[in-house]
């Protein structure tokens, strides 16, 4: 049996399962920007779904800040 984990920004939910594997969703993604904002936010979102496999609690406050804080820093450089 498999864990969601959905985080209170972003949308994102992380599914994990047993075996290992893992998937994301988020509406981190904006298809009216620029193509590196994208590619940023598959890097946060790979970096979110590592830490939830490894076992890093992703949904504690300091976490989601963390998350908050790069994607605004990406929005604005990009």
């Amino acid at each position: 049996m498999g864990k969601l984990i959905e985080l209170p920004c972003y949308d994102i939910k992380v599914a994990l399962n047993d075996k290992g594997g893992s998937m994301i969703t988020s509406n981190l993604h904006d298809p009216d920007l620029d193509c590196d904002f994208n590619i940023a936010m598959d890097a946060i979102e790979s970096i979110v779904m590592a830490h939830a496999s490894a076992g890093i609690d992703v949904e504690s406050p300091a976490y989601i800040e963390g998350i908050e804080t790069a994607v605004n820093a990406c929005a604005n450089n990009f």
